[in-house]
């Protein structure tokens, strides 16, 4: 009797020892780790990416001759671009209460600054705002170039604008370049000049 009871004791023993769950919480734990792992370098990538890329996205305009660009401005003198402005002109849709455009704004400050000998020039649009919110936020800013008022909104559908900041780029020949759908920073719009340039060098 003891030996039987012995014996099945001694079976029951190492039966009874819980060897798998610490396999497959070491393995949990690994898995977890390795998912930690590849989140966190997404998100460093996202963080140090561009704000803004620059590559042009697609869009009808780009290689074609650019719509008129021509109107009242917001400090009520009328405005006309050349059909061939024989310069680069970034022509930007924006609105004052627009973050993204406010995180740009600084950059055609510079822009216009760096350009001021007539090599480029700046343009923007109202676009979804009010006249005396977009004069007082320039007026604040300290923008010195032409910005029309839009107010039949024309300018915003024959460029195909949906949303605020929109930036096109437009050869000294009239042809659009670039459409930029991001805010954008002074190096990077020279990016697209010196590219434009060199395509058609």
């Amino acid at each position: 009797m003891s030996t039987t009871g012995t014996s099945a004791r001694a079976e029951a023993g190492p039966a009874s020892v819980p060897a798998l769950p610490p396999v497959r919480s070491h393995r949990a734990r690994w898995a977890a780790l390795v998912v930690l792992v590849v989140v966190a370098g997404l998100v460093a990538v996202l963080a140090t990416r561009p704000s803004a890329q620059v590559a042009s996205v697609d869009s009808p305009l780009v290689g074609n001759q650019a719509p008129v660009i021509s109107g009242t401005t917001v400090d009520g003198s009328h405005f006309a671009l050349p059909a061939a402005p024989g310069r680069y002109v970034v022509l930007n849709f924006f609105a004052s209460w627009c973050v993204p455009c406010q995180q740009e704004g600084p950059a055609f400050v510079a822009f216009a600054f760096q350009h001021r000998n007539g090599s480029a020039q700046l343009v923007s649009v109202r676009f979804n705002d009010t006249v005396s919110a977009v004069r007082s936020y320039q007026a604040t800013l300290g923008a010195t170039w032409p910005t029309l008022v839009d107010r039949s909104g024309r300018l915003a559908l024959d460029y195909g604008v949906k949303g605020q900041p929109t930036t096109f780029v437009i050869a000294p020949d009239g042809r659009v370049v670039a459409y930029i759908v991001a805010p954008v920073t002074a190096a990077q719009l020279d990016q697209v000049i010196a590219r434009a340039e060199a395509a058609h060098a």
